[in-house]
């Protein structure tokens, strides 16, 4: 899977969207909405909610499908933050060799691996003499269904 566009986060605010009360059952439906959820709770502005370090977020398009399992499909958008220390099973945008892509980390006993999510991929174990430079970790996936 690989990186296909990089957009910086802007951190000017201001374009906020209603935030309903009632929640949305993801199960079997349990009878008709009440009146009262018609109120309005608050207003959410998706730059607070998705970007909470606006000078060390930024926007990467995704290619491929390596990520599937993990919920990141082509075409979507990854949140990813700059200031979030790299760990061991988190999801990362890496510069492999100087190639862009996203995998979930994996640090075990020295060794260091980039794992996909998707079984028709294989693990890239970082060697000596590769270039590995982890650009963030990936916060949050936006995509459309």
């Amino acid at each position: 899977m690989q990186v296909k566009a990089v957009f910086r986060a802007n951190p000017v605010r201001g374009h906020r969207l209603p935030l309903f009360l009632v929640r949305v059952l993801a199960g079997r439906p349990t009878g008709f909405p009440s009146p009262a959820d018609d109120f309005i709770e608050n207003r959410l502005d998706i730059n607070a909610h998705l970007v909470k370090r606006p000078a060390a977020t930024f926007f990467v398009r995704v290619q491929g499908d390596s990520m599937r399992d993990a919920g990141i499909h082509d075409g979507d958008i990854l949140v990813v933050d700059r200031s979030l220390e790299p760990a061991s099973g988190k999801v990362v945008v890496a510069a492999v060799d100087g190639e862009l892509t996203v995998k979930r980390l994996e640090i075990r006993r020295g060794t260091m691996r980039l794992l996909p999510e998707n079984g028709d991929y294989r693990p890239t174990e970082i060697t000596d003499g590769m270039e590995l430079t982890v650009w963030g970790v990936v916060t949050s996936v936006i995509h459309t269904l």
